[in-house]
């Protein structure tokens, strides 16, 4: 019994030591954009564009997704490359121009999150 017992808890125990967590490469890259307005209030309805460089940004060119938020003001782009990217939110004649438009890398199979202020 003693070695059955033994057994068992040894092959448990490298069950569990073997395990390891999914490669960053086989989960996607996300990114999650909140919109906030001036007052801090999610802004629902707002058109989000994001793009790979500052020139295709200021010219709005070639975007590489682009969304509507959702009643909390929030989008979610997936299967992105980990690099930085530049965010348009504009609704209405409110606009996140100047307002922290660019984000930091995003880190590679992981949900990545910012907010972005639009006035």
């Amino acid at each position: 019994m003693k070695y059955v017992l033994f057994v068992l808890s040894t092959v448990l125990l490298v069950g569990l030591f073997s395990f390891s967590p999914a490669q960053p490469e086989l989960l996607p890259t996300k990114l999650r954009i909140t919109v906030i307005d001036g007052l801090g209030n999610p802004a629902e309805g707002a058109t989000v564009t994001i793009y790979l460089n500052e020139d295709d940004y200021r010219n709005s060119e070639n975007p590489v997704a682009k969304a509507i938020s959702d009643n909390k003001g929030r989008v979610t782009f997936k299967d992105l490359k980990p690099v930085p990217y530049f965010i348009d939110a504009r609704k209405g004649d409110m606009n996140n121009d100047f307002e922290g438009v660019r984000t930091a890398a995003l880190e590679e199979g992981k949900l990545n999150k910012v907010n972005t202020v639009i006035e």
